[in-house]
């Protein structure tokens, strides 16, 4: 099975990141294969940057979809996920939403931990999206600043650690999830210091990918997204245009 983890954000060192945790998480025949997004910015923090990330997501599947079993859109908030749903046919993942699928299995509601306030606006859109408000005790963001959003993980350990805590004792989560793909792999650093369940995104996302891709279920031809009808383009890549205007069969 060939996974695609795809990073549309700018940042090499946390494609890295992602991608260990990724194969940490994988099945044994699995294999994992990194994208960098090739334009944009380091680390999607805004409803702006994400419709833009989420357009770079698109252009990336186009030209490389057909190589892969899954694909995972390796940001928190899941730019472009539902619209690469629609044009693609194999199973994509989003960070977020298979982080708390995988929450609602494990308690009754999840809390999102992350490290930039920037960040809550929209992750806060991201759950609602889901349909998963009810399911959601909140979204606990740091404050403080940090000096490599690379390093954000080892830089802010301690204080993330204190925030998950917070949100249990304090919103009476029962599920930790620590999103923004710059943390990935951090709940196995620090899952023993969290006394409920800390959902690492990307095994989750991984293991969603798996199972989707062995369960083998076919693309809808129907319902809300189903391939949307051939349309002419103008001006984009030639991968996403023959996509869209259905000639590339």
């Amino acid at each position: 099975m060939r996974i695609l983890v795809l990073n549309p954000n700018t940042s090499e060192s946390i494609t890295e990141r992602l991608t260990s945790a990724a194969r940490k998480a994988a099945a044994p025949d699995t294999v994992i294969v990194p994208l960098t997004a090739p334009r944009g910015v380091p680390y999607i923090a805004t409803r702006a940057e994400a419709q833009i990330g989420g357009a770079i997501a698109l252009e990336m599947l186009a030209e490389h979809h057909r190589d892969f079993d899954a694909a995972i859109i390796a940001a928190f908030g899941d730019p472009g996920l539902f619209g690469a749903r629609e044009l693609f046919d194999l199973p994509v993942i989003g960070l977020a939403e298979a982080s708390m699928l995988t929450a609602c299995m494990l308690g009754r509601r999840f809390a999102i931990v992350t490290f930039a306030r920037a960040l809550g606006p929209w992750y806060e859109d991201c759950v609602d999206m889901h349909g998963l408000g009810s399911r959601c005790a909140g979204v606990r963001m740091l404050d403080e600043s940090f000096v490599s959003v690379s390093d954000v993980q080892e830089e802010n350990e301690e204080l993330l650690v204190k925030l998950a805590n917070r949100a249990v004792t304090e919103d009476g989560a029962d599920v930790v999830i620590l999103g923004g793909a710059p943390l990935a792999g951090l709940a196995d650093k620090v899952r023993d210091r969290i006394p409920v369940p800390v959902v690492d995104q990307m095994a989750a996302a991984v293991k969603q990918a798996e199972a989707l891709a062995v369960l083998g279920t076919r693309k809808a031809v129907a319902g809300t997204f189903r391939r949307p009808d051939a349309k002419s383009t103008t001006g984009l890549p030639e991968a996403l245009a023959l996509r869209i205007e259905h000639r590339d069969r």
